[in-house]
């Protein structure tokens, strides 16, 4: 039953990395759509995950949230948040890349700042990640937690946040920013290959089970030779007339 239902969690990943594989690949590449109708105020649904969108709006003049911990080519800095304030005065949250971490670990890095007056954001939509609970100075958050996020930015925000692809000026300048984040994997793991190799394993497992109840049993009764090792009982010689 353990090989069962380790099987069964293995298939459960594969699944679950196998639908983020076919969102990413239906949309990453796809033309992008107006941001309007694709998320609200309610959480993105996971269906419209990495959708490329287009937005207008003007980036507000506060400092960045700072994601801590997060990859990029194998070293860990900070992912840059900026709220943008969109024409119907909504905000939404864009990811604007990545910074390096600073020299001394009580020193922020420095970031680019975001252009002034309106600008044309273009990415894809990302869900809100869980909560890590963790408590950090202002300004930082340990994941990019919408909820956290509206809380330090002390706005309403909408469902997904958007990860920058690119940004434009009226005037058509590309104003600086930090790293673009990677392009995300697609693999799917080895998670349905260790599921079977589980599934396959359950009949060894009732093979082995069965000699076990085997050799019980034939111990129980007595069997001659049924435990390794044990010597045979001495056959008793019963007296006949040869002992006369």
């Amino acid at each position: 039953m353990l090989a069962f239902y380790l099987g069964q969690w293995q298939w459960g990943r594969y699944e679950e990395r196998r639908e983020r594989a076919d969102r990413i690949t239906a949309h990453y590449d796809a033309a992008a759509v107006p941001l309007a109708g694709q998320v609200g105020p309610q959480p993105l649904p996971l269906a419209r995950e990495w959708t490329k969108v287009t937005a207008t709006g003007t980036y507000a003049a506060q400092a960045p949230l700072l994601v801590r911990n997060r990859p990029l080519d194998g070293t860990y800095g900070y992912e840059v948040l900026h709220p943008l304030t969109l024409a119907d005065g909504t905000v939404l949250v864009v990811d604007r890349g990545w910074v390096r971490n600073a020299e001394s670990a009580e020193a922020l890095p420095d970031v680019p700042p975001p252009p002034q007056g309106l600008v044309q954001v273009t990415g894809w939509l990302r869900v809100s990640e869980p909560s890590l609970g963790r408590d950090l100075p202002k300004g930082q958050l340990a994941s990019i937690n919408l909820g956290e996020a509206a809380a330090q930015l002390d706005s309403d925000v909408l469902g997904g946040y958007l990860v920058l692809d690119a940004e434009k000026t009226p005037e058509g300048a590309t104003p600086d920013r930090p790293a673009r984040l990677e392009r995300p994997d697609t693999g799917i793991g080895p998670h349905q290959a260790y599921a079977l190799q589980w599934w396959a394993s359950m009949p060894v497992g009732f093979v082995l089970v069965f000699i076990g109840v085997r050799r019980e049993y034939r111990e129980s009764v007595g069997e001659p030779g049924s435990s390794p090792g044990q010597p045979r009982q001495k056959k008793v010689r019963i007296w006949d007339e040869e002992d006369a």
